[in-house]
């Protein structure tokens, strides 16, 4: 009994001092990490497990496991993951954007055949997802982004569906010691789905010396590359300050495996896109509408605020103000279904040639 005393008092005392050291450890571990450092700890301790695909997708892949002589075919790959419902969204989402929905089917195209290849053990490195997405506003950069992130869970390569979306003010603090958690709670609403950063290139302001910025990037860097299997990144901005953005910022170019550039649309297409608009809310133009629109937006387009899509929405939701007030001004009067649907030119423009173009900013 003496001697299995003196064994159990060994083995106690031995991890009890283990215990002691591996706190001691943890605590100069902590003491000593700050800023940047002190997400990537934190960060690696919250992350999900696994390497980026969600635990049911690497099972029904290992479930679908192909031998060498086994043929497929990408009708039944695209069935599978069901990619054509996002493909297909994104063309009633939008009008125009030929490049750009040909680069999301280009991007599509690449992970499918990753997947497929997979499935017979040809397995290679995970593709860089992060992107950039330039173009002036009212363009469908968000709606891409969202239909970008459904398209990454479905095929495996994101846990969630998610975008979450941040501007300068929900990463950079302003002052010392609050950038770094801001942007880490950003970064982690965002873990396993899309980060969008509008504006990107307001993250960093060289005339600046005290602007704070530059941490919430040096943070993203290391993120987007150690996380890039639980995290997709776009930024999205101007065409030439996100060129600027990148040339002063040289790392988070190199990140970025993926620009597409959003034009802005021609007259035509705006019109388009207001048919479409009025289409989901039960509305159209009459013929003399719809070329007093095309009159005004063409004079618009000219404004140095005119943001496209934006723009027409704004404006569509003006025409029924206008034309809801000009029903009920007549209250005697008996008004048809389509006298309710229709938009008529003075919706458009409420007969006031002057209101045809709004007024320049001071």
């Amino acid at each position: 009994m003496g001697i299995v005393s003196i064994i159990v008092g060994v083995i106690f005392a031995a991890g009890l001092a283990t215990i002691v050291v591996m706190a001691l450890s943890g605590f100069r571990s902590a003491g000593n990490t700050t800023g940047a450092a002190a997400y990537r700890d934190v960060g690696r301790m919250q992350a999900p497990p696994g390497n980026g695909t969600s635990k049911s997708a690497r099972r029904d892949r290992r479930a679908a496991s192909l031998p060498v002589d086994a043929t497929v075919t990408f009708a039944d790959e695209r069935r599978a993951a069901g990619i054509d419902e996002v493909l297909d969204a994104l063309d009633a989402d939008l009008v125009g954007l030929v490049p750009v929905k040909k680069k999301v089917q280009e991007v599509a195209a690449l992970l499918l055949v990753d997947r497929a290849r997979n499935r017979f053990g040809l397995e290679a490195p995970r593709p860089n997802l992060h992107m950039c997405f330039t173009g002036p506003p009212g363009t469908g950069k968000t709606t891409v982004a969202v239909r970008m992130a459904d398209l990454l869970h479905r095929l495996g390569y994101l846990e969630k569906g998610q975008l979450v979306h941040a501007m300068r003010d929900d990463l950079v603090g302003e002052y010392i010691g609050q950038t770094a958690p801001k942007t880490k709670r950003m970064l982690d609403r965002a873990m396993g789905g899309v980060l969008f950063i509008d504006e990107a290139y307001y993250l960093y302001r060289d005339s600046d010396s005290k602007d704070y910025g530059q941490e919430a990037i040096e943070i993203l860097l290391q993120v987007m590359e150690n996380d890039r299997d639980k995290l997709v990144v776009i930024l999205a901005g101007y065409k030439d300050r996100m060129d600027d953005f990148f040339g002063s910022n040289p790392g988070m170019s190199s990140r970025i495996a993926h620009h597409l550039d959003f034009a802005a649309y021609e007259v035509g297409e705006l019109t388009d896109i207001a048919r479409l608009m009025l289409q989901q809310t039960r509305y159209y133009l009459s013929e003399e509408a719809e070329e007093a629109f095309r009159h005004y937006i063409t004079r618009q387009m000219q404004e140095p605020r005119f943001a496209n899509a934006r723009s027409v929405r704004n404006e569509l939701e003006r025409a029924r103000l206008r034309h809801a007030h000009r029903l009920t001004s007549d209250p005697d009067r008996s008004w048809t279904r389509d006298d309710l649907m229709r938009i008529e030119p003075v919706d458009i423009f409420a007969g006031h040639a002057g209101q045809l173009a709004e007024p320049r900013p001071p």
